[in-house]
């Protein structure tokens, strides 16, 4: 008998030994991350039947499953080139093609250029309201320094048909943790248990060097160096994502990125064509 999709995407126990070292190397606190999770846990109990996180979560794998390629797409620097360039020289239904989760600020770059966009994966720091009304899932993060976020977001998490949330803490009730880090390692951590042989991965918008992309935070006007917190945390992504990859069968494209690695297959825009995606 198949487990529960909320046990298949756990990952906390795995995950642990970096969560301590995360906290240990930020200083972050994990009774607040605790308090965070415990008040959304609080307001999706008060969410109205027929909302059911198991019941969300297979509508989620039922719609990854009818897709051959996930598009991972973060806020790094090369997101807009990237788009620009698929959107130019790409058939023009290759986003309609794909299953594409969003992590938080990335999707205000989508909202504007009407791509649709399967699932966001934000601790809501990146985002506004109208992105609950244009996201077919949203999957929402507590942790400690969200939970005035949470509060601004109560309404819409109270709505919203296909929320699922995450903890980097201990599972509770309607909460789970898939593990990972940031919003953009997440969605990997999120989905390796529901991959599927045929699935090909593509990471776009993802640097993870010393620049900031202008939609990681809604203040920012254009691209900006990163302070030395926000490129360690960048480091730890890339890191999460290299060590997650030794365990996966499934191909995994970075597309256009200034980091390149051998952990995955690196593709410049040229690189891409049609056939890549089909």
């Amino acid at each position: 008998m198949d487990l529960p999709l909320r046990k298949q995407i756990d990952f906390g126990l795995e995950f642990k030994e970096w969560y301590l070292k995360i906290l240990d190397d930020f200083g972050f606190d994990y009774f607040k991350d605790c308090e965070a999770r415990d008040y959304l846990n609080q307001i999706l109990n008060e969410k109205e039947h027929p909302w059911n996180l198991e019941t969300v979560l297979k509508r989620f794998k039922n719609e990854m499953v009818k897709r051959k390629n996930i598009l991972l797409i973060g806020c790094g620097p090369s997101l807009e080139e990237t788009f620009e360039f698929m959107l130019r020289n790409l058939e023009k239904d290759i986003f309609s093609n794909s299953f594409n989760l969003v992590a938080d600020g990335a999707s205000m770059f989508l909202k504007e250029k009407g791509v649709h966009i399967n699932a966001v994966f934000t601790d809501l720091d990146g985002i506004d309201k109208g992105i609950f009304d244009i996201s077919t899932f949203m999957v929402v993060h507590a942790h400690g320094d969200n939970i005035d976020k949470i509060r601004y977001f109560a309404r819409e998490i109270l709505s919203s048909k296909n929320l699922i949330a995450t903890t980097q803490v201990e599972s509770i009730d309607n909460i789970i943790n898939p593990g990972g880090f940031t919003d953009g390692d997440r969605i990997l951590f999120f989905i390796k248990s529901l991959l599927q042989p045929f699935h090909r991965i593509f990471l776009i918008g993802m640097d993870f060097q010393t620049i900031v992309g202008k939609y990681s935070k809604p203040r920012l006007k254009k691209n900006t160096k990163a302070d030395p917190i926000k490129i360690k945390k960048l480091k730890y992504a890339i890191n999460l994502i290299e060590w997650l990859k030794n365990s996966m069968k499934n191909e995994i494209y970075l597309v256009n990125s200034s980091y390149h690695s051998t952990s995955f297959i690196n593709l410049t825009l040229n690189q891409l064509n049609v056939n890549l995606f089909y």
